[in-house]
């Protein structure tokens, strides 16, 4: 179904806060065309949702598993959530 939209919401854990990973995270799935928003958490992580059809979806995944030069993920958190039809990509 190429119609078809998912949503991820994603918490990324380890020294991923003060090293670009959310303006990363940004331009990785504005490259992408991937909806959604991603926000620095007071313990450290940071959380973000994705929505966008499987294929981006998950290229976006993959790039938190890294994330940016400077980041050091330690682990990263999916949940499958119902998509609530986001544009754009904000970083909260």
């Amino acid at each position: 179904m190429p119609d078809e939209v998912i949503r991820r919401r994603v918490v990324v854990h380890g020294r991923v806060q003060g090293v670009f990973f959310r303006h990363s995270a940004r331009e990785r799935a504005t490259a992408h065309g991937v909806a959604g928003w991603a926000c620095n958490r007071p313990d450290g992580a940071v959380e973000a949702v994705l929505e966008g059809s499987p294929e981006t979806v998950e290229r976006v995944l993959r790039f938190f598993e890294t994330g940016p030069p400077r980041a050091r993920v330690e682990r990263v958190e999916v949940q499958k959530e119902q998509p609530q039809g986001l544009s754009g990509f904000e970083i909260r």
